[in-house]
């Protein structure tokens, strides 16, 4: 009978949910080694699922396994648990009836001693049913948690773009805080919308493409995503939950705009997207903020006309008030804006020749660069997957029970903590990645090119030219007491501080140049010792 047995060719069924507490249960490559170990002498065929067994017909891979043991290819079948095979009535009778009528022949269990007796099938269907239970009861209580968090003001769903959720919060009553990395860009979004002047598509190219804005898992916005972000309550401060249920909560959470502006952007995209005719190009809106309340800067047009019968056109930019009506801010026309960008932008002219020698010297340096981070990275890696290996046999020996729980859940916890550290020295290696020598060069080029092309209005595309232009002076423009102040950002900043100091050697020395005597600027700047060190500053 035994030899009989041993004949029988088996399917060995593995699976692994993504689903809440059940993620806690051996991983399917820790299964495998057990149900080898166990059952290794048997004719075995590995079957596996990564899904959710709460549900019936939620898992391709055990519909395939069932129908191909109907057919007679494989008559029997081993698992690690119960729950492995079934965690709802469905399956859990499909298996039993199986059973009983001899289609599965032979049942075996790592975890679980089965005889396959009316006594035994009904042990069996006991054990499915406890694994049943435990999946809805999990569920209701889960359903009952969140519905009380939002009674009580917490968003019972994940933090959207701008939150994050307050890991150290006590359970049910997740606080959501603004990001600090992305809170005011995504309030910019709104403001950009606000204006009336952009599209969401044009908006999400913005925020993508501009400004570099991404989510949490590092995803560019989406087109689906930039229509929920300008519709969903969250962001002045209310939520419904469940959704379509009408039952609205106020958020413990820090609103990003008014009810009013959310209200508005509603109309905005009642009107299908599209912005309002203009019959002028409104060029320096968007990045600019008021000095005195902080509120977003906006344009207004106005013509005036003349005895004579001529008109004369006029922009002037202005605070929009939003978040004072009383801010006491005049409007700067638009002319005079332009003079004050021009001077902004001479601040940071640079000779061609110190570009094209400020440049090479960053490649050579970038080499260099190239070479020790893929050393050091690699090294880093090594580490990593060294710790996850440990984690992994230390798994392995706990299933095998040749540690207690107390040993396993120290050693577990000092792994866990050298594999944070591996990742985060991962993560700072990956920053270091990027192709910073790319951004250089087009910082360098903008700071040669840019005064000149802004001056140039005889250029055709001059207005396109001067809103990139205007774009790329940073995220932080200021106006207040009609004068425009930018925090340049970690590039240019340091190119501005070199740009003096550059025209000046300039300037000293054309006349000698004049006169026929060739110089070497690049040994000049070597030993100057205010160039260099900028020069330096301007790395990551």
């Amino acid at each position: 009978m035994t030899k009989d047995k041993d004949k029988i060719k088996y399917f060995a069924y593995v699976r692994k949910s993504t689903e809440g507490v059940e993620r806690q249960a051996l991983s399917i490559p820790a299964q495998k080694d057990q149900l080898i170990k166990v059952f290794g002498h048997l004719d075995i065929e590995f079957v596996e699922d990564r899904a959710s067994a709460f549900k019936p017909f939620n898992r391709p891979a055990f519909a395939d396994m069932l129908e191909r043991i109907r057919k007679g290819e494989r008559t029997g079948l081993v698992a690690w648990h119960p729950d492995r095979l079934s965690r709802n009535e469905k399956d859990a009778g499909e298996i039993t009836y199986m059973i009983r009528t001899g289609v599965i022949g032979e049942l075996k269990l790592a975890t679980y001693q089965f005889e396959n007796t009316p006594e035994g099938i009904w042990m069996l269907q006991m054990a499915l049913s406890q694994s049943q239970y435990e999946s809805a009861k999990k569920g209701r209580d889960v359903k009952r948690g969140m519905a009380q968090s939002a009674k009580m003001g917490f968003y019972p769903a994940q933090a959207p773009i701008g939150y994050l959720d307050d890991k150290y919060s006590e359970r049910g009553k997740k606080k959501k805080l603004p990001d600090l990395e992305r809170f005011d860009l995504v309030r910019k979004a709104f403001d950009l919308m606000l204006t009336g002047e952009y599209t969401p598509p044009q908006i999400r190219k913005i925020v993508n493409e501009q400004w570099g804005l991404k989510g949490i898992y590092g995803k560019k916005m989406s087109n689906s995503g930039i229509y929920n972000l300008f519709t969903r309550t969250f962001y002045y401060g209310e939520f419904e939950y469940p959704v379509a249920s009408g039952n609205w909560y106020v958020g413990q959470h820090k609103p990003m705009i008014t009810r009013d502006e959310y209200e508005r952007i509603q109309i905005l995209l009642g009107r299908k997207n599209a912005p309002r005719m203009k019959r002028h190009e409104i060029i320096y809106r968007g990045p600019m903020r008021c000095g005195e309340c902080g509120a977003m800067i906006t344009a207004e047009e106005k013509t005036k006309h003349q005895k004579n019968g001529k008109s004369h056109h006029y922009t002037y930019y202005h605070c929009t008030k939003r978040k004072d009506p009383n801010c006491s801010q005049k409007s700067i026309e638009e002319k005079e804006l332009e003079k004050q960008i021009a001077v902004e932008l001479g601040k940071i002219e640079i000779p061609a020749d110190f570009k094209d020698w400020a440049l090479a010297r960053l490649k050579t340096q970038n080499t260099q660069e190239v070479d020790d981070r893929e050393k050091i990275y690699g090294s880093q890696r090594r580490g990593y997957e060294g710790v996850v290996r440990k984690i992994d046999n230390l798994i392995d020996m706990r299933a095998n029970k040749e540690i207690t729980e107390d040993e396993f859940k120290g050693r577990k916890e000092a792994l866990l903590t050298e594999k944070a550290k591996f990742q985060e020295l991962l993560k700072d290696t990956d920053k270091r990645v990027e192709n910073w020598l790319e951004i250089a060069e087009r910082g360098f080029n903008f700071a040669e090119k840019a005064s000149a092309i802004f001056a140039d209005v005889k250029d055709p595309n001059a207005l396109e030219a001067k809103k990139e232009i205007f774009a790329t002076l940073g995220s932080d423009l200021i106006l207040k007491d009609k004068k425009l102040s930018i925090q340049w950002d970690d590039l240019l900043f340091p190119i501005k501080s070199m740009a003096k100091e550059v025209r000046d050697i300039h300037e000293r020395l054309e006349p000698v140049k004049n006169k026929g005597v060739a110089k070497d600027f690049g040994k000049i700047y070597s030993k100057n010792p205010r160039v260099l060190p900028d020069l330096d500053s301007a790395r990551p």
